[in-house]
């Protein structure tokens, strides 16, 4: 009868997370954008052509626009886009499932972390306390832990755009999951090992902590490990796994397409370099003084300390969260305020009272998996330290359930325990749970109806409805030219108009060039992508390419113009105006015709 109240509990958690992720999902956030359309259409080339937009055959990294991708996300998009087609629907349902596959695999984490078969007698006797690894115990913490990841705003938020992250974390956890019960079992470790790999091919963060954790994990189980595994045979094929998994990520690394990414994020960069000169010229000191102060080496690490401590913010974790609007919203912190104390009180539990393995595997990801955010300039980062995401929520319930496992227990309160037990507790916890309650409600209701309006500007919203236009008015014209301004507008194109992959990169009319470590497309087909300022005042004026200061002439000739607003020669005329959410413009569209 447990075992079957359990089950229907966890399904109805893990259909409410699925329900709160899918819903309005085409729609809510705004738009796809660049790295969403960026990643569908090169899945959509994958399934058409066996190749990516550049004509490369089953890449293990994507070239994308410069930003070298890796092929997670990419090939696991490939079987939706099959079914359902090239829509934010199919781009977006992989994130979703990922989501809500990471809420299952919280509960199932929790339940093996602190079952009795995986603590020694020695932690069975320390770990939280007797009554807390009794069954009915383990399974409340690991129900309120996966039922605060499917409110959180951090979970809720990543779950729903197509973001490789998101689809990591859940490799993730499955394969910390897999770890756990392979120190019993051997037989799930090279599973746990393939989804540890995975993680490494499908988002950049974890080229740094898998390793970093894997190290961890045998370190602190290698007493376990060796007495699980029974044969030579089964060290060689583990161990094989491993190398065919991580020896290419590794080698990647060390030449320069892997290196590309982190080198535009990386935390000493020219700026840095020059700030670094700046102080040295600031301060005038003995030579030799300046440069033991004033080097790369101390930079880096001042810069990386500093964005660690902010991390663990209450602005960054609580009340603002990040600065980038495609990655959490405005003014709500990533996790729920009400929340903090549960949280305190979890991290001192865990370690300063009960320290075991179960524990330092908890604080560990808690505490290093910010270590790819800190790394980079723009830290503290939503997206880069999503490894956190499950572990504020498994220590806050470990917090709430020993706060009341406290009142109820506690030798000094043995006169008015019974109060406690029957009032004081129960109303807390009805009170928590309304507070929580209300916190989710506002978060949930401004995400779906205030977050789309005031910023589907950060979402290149209008690109849909341009090439929308330019389907129904495609052989109307001689040449189609779409400004730059708002980026990687024949990404847009291509995603769309579901544009042949075969015809786009053989095209003989494609021009693409590299610059400032960025690919540009200034031409393919009938369409001309100019920078905004390129855009002549005049009507007899020509357009002009970036890349050869090629001149587009629209004299004599039809052509539709999809330009930022007011910005068009004289004497064109204007066809519709495409707006924002916030009915603020964002494309206006004209054409020459009466010329």
């Amino acid at each position: 009868m447990k075992i079957k109240i359990n089950i229907l509990i966890i399904s109805f958690v893990v259909a409410l997370a699925f329900f709160l992720r899918i819903y309005k999902i085409s729609n809510i956030p705004p738009s796809l954008n660049w790295d969403e359309v960026s990643l569908g259409y090169n899945a959509y080339s994958v399934l058409k052509t066996g190749k990516d937009e550049w004509g490369k055959i089953l890449p293990v990294i994507f070239t994308a626009y410069g930003d070298y991708k890796l092929p997670g996300y990419i090939y696991t998009l490939v079987p939706f886009i099959s079914i359902f087609g090239l829509n934010a629907f199919a781009i977006r349902l992989p994130s979703v499932l990922a989501g809500t596959i990471t809420v299952l695999f919280t509960y199932l984490t929790v339940l093996e972390l602190f079952s009795n078969n995986q603590l020694n007698q020695k932690e069975k006797r320390n770990v939280l306390n007797h009554d807390f690894i009794s069954e009915g115990k383990i399974n409340i913490v690991a129900f309120t832990a996966s039922l605060l990841v499917v409110i959180e705003p951090w979970s809720l938020f990543l779950s729903r755009p197509a973001f490789e992250a998101n689809l990591a974390l859940c490799f993730f956890v499955i394969a910390v999951y897999l770890f756990l019960r392979s120190i019993h079992t051997i037989k799930y470790l090279p599973p746990s090992i393939l989804f540890f790999g995975l993680t490494v091919w499908t988002y950049n963060s974890y080229r740094i902590f898998t390793p970093l954790f894997i190290v961890f994990l045998t370190i602190l189980y290698r007493k376990e490990l060796l007495f699980a595994i029974k044969t030579k045979q089964q060290i060689i094929f583990n161990v094989f796994l491993f190398i065919l998994l991580f020896l290419p990520m590794f080698y990647q690394l060390l030449i320069g397409v892997g290196q590309e990414r982190y080198q535009k994020v990386a935390i000493v960069d020219e700026g840095a370099v020059g700030q670094i000169v700046n102080l040295r010229n600031k301060y005038s000191l003995n030579p030799l003084l300046e440069k033991l102060f004033f080097n790369r080496p101390v930079y880096f690490t001042g810069s990386f300390i500093k964005n660690w401590i902010t991390f663990y913010s209450d602005k960054f974790l609580y009340s603002q969260g990040g600065t980038n609007y495609q990655f959490s919203v405005p003014g709500f912190g990533l996790l729920y305020p009400i929340n903090i104390i549960f949280l305190v009180i979890g991290i001192i539990y865990l370690f300063v009272k009960r320290a075991n393995k179960s524990s330092m595997v908890l604080l560990f990801i808690f505490l290093m998996g910010s270590i790819p955010s800190s790394l980079t300039r723009e830290s503290p980062h939503v997206l880069r330290s999503i490894t956190l995401l499950p572990s504020p929520a498994i220590i806050t319930a470990i917090g709430a359930v020993n706060f009341f496992i406290w009142f109820q227990k506690n030798e000094r309160l043995t006169l008015i325990r019974r109060f406690v037990r029957l009032f004081f507790i129960p109303l807390t916890i009805v009170v928590y749970l309304l507070f929580l309650g209300q916190a989710f409600g506002k978060y949930y209701s401004y995400y779906l109806n205030e977050y789309p309006k005031e910023y589907s500007w950060s979402w290149q919203y209008g690109y849909r409805e341009a090439v929308n236009y330019i389907k129904d008015n495609y052989d109307n014209f001689d040449k189609i030219i779409v400004t730059k301004k708002y980026g990687e507008p024949h990404e847009f194109v291509l995603f769309y108009l579901s544009w042949n992959p075969q015809n786009y990169f053989n095209s003989s009319n494609l021009i693409r060039f590299r610059q400032t470590d960025w690919f540009w497309v200034d031409r393919f087909d009938k369409f001309y992508f100019v920078n905004d300022w390129d855009i002549p005042t005049e009507e007899w004026q020509p357009f002009v390419l970036e890349s050869e200061k090629e001149e587009v002439d629209c004299r004599g000739i039809n052509c539709l113009l999809i330009t930022s607003p007011g910005n068009v020669p004289k004497g064109w005329s204007k066809l519709q105006t495409i707006n924002y959410l916030n009915c603020q413009p964002v494309y206006e569209i004209y054409d020459n015709k009466q010329n």
